[in-house]
């Protein structure tokens, strides 16, 4: 099994890579049973949005149309998601990565559950961020990841249906930080927000370079044979209904 690999150059709407991450979901859902039709491979989808500030399914109550308003004066969008967790901001030099994955048919050997998945997901972050010479941690009562205590570097934010995974995380890598000042970033009250960049690293090849590392870790941790990078037009279509 290789893990198939899309980058989204340049910056991209947020409702585009949601419209492909769609695409691969559906087209893994038709293949259940008591469908024939084969099983997709395992896909990751890398980007860096316009900016967006985009809320998860712990936002309750959702946010006020004067709350919305104020952040898209701004200059940034504003999306409800259908990912876990609470308000965060996307947006240029912040790596996003959608791994669109069958938990139990890509995990053959014995399948993986949800906080399974995202502890997976948290590891490939350190991992990514050990290979930039940053050390890195987890907090038990926050998800994510961590350069301290006080300062998040990555958050995490996943969906499942029927064992089959959408979102995923965001890293700052050189972020514009100041994005952050208009919300409370994950609901995480006295928090800071960090980035590669703050930390003293420079990614030369950008969000782009940062993406193909945390792939390269991600098919690691899967037992993968390797990466295949694709195109748009390599992106699964479902043939029949999902179900």
């Amino acid at each position: 099994m290789r893990l198939r690999h899309l980058h989204l150059r340049g910056l991209t709407p947020y409702a585009v890579a949601s419209a492909l991450q769609a695409r691969v979901v559906a087209a893994l859902l038709a293949s259940k049973p008591p469908s024939t039709q084969p099983l997709p491979p395992p896909t990751v989808l890398t980007a860096q949005f316009y900016p967006i500030y985009t809320t998860g399914r712990r936002d309750l109550p959702s946010p006020s149309a004067e709350q919305v308003a104020l952040l898209r004066a701004t200059g940034a969008d504003f999306f409800p998601a259908s990912r876990g967790g609470l308000t965060t901001f996307h947006g240029p030099g912040q790596l996003v990565v959608y791994p669109i994955l069958d938990l139990r048919e890509h995990f053959p050997d014995r399948g993986i559950g949800a906080r399974e998945y995202v502890a997976l997901l948290e590891r490939t972050v350190q991992a990514t961020l050990c290979h930039y010479g940053v050390a890195s941690m987890t907090l038990c009562d926050a998800p994510g990841v961590w350069v301290t205590p006080e300062k998040k570097i990555c958050a995490v934010g996943v969906h499942m249906r029927r064992h089959i995974t959408s979102h995923g995380i965001a890293l700052n890598v050189d972020t514009d930080l100041s994005w952050y000042e208009h919300i409370v970033a994950c609901g995480l009250e006295g928090k800071e927000t960090t980035s590669l960049k703050r930390e003293g690293v420079t990614v030369k090849g950008g969000v782009e370079e940062a993406g193909r590392v945390f792939v390269g870790e991600l098919a690691g941790a899967m037992h993968a044979e390797g990466v295949e990078e694709i195109g748009v037009h390599d992106i699964p279509v479902a043939k029949e209904g999902v179900r």
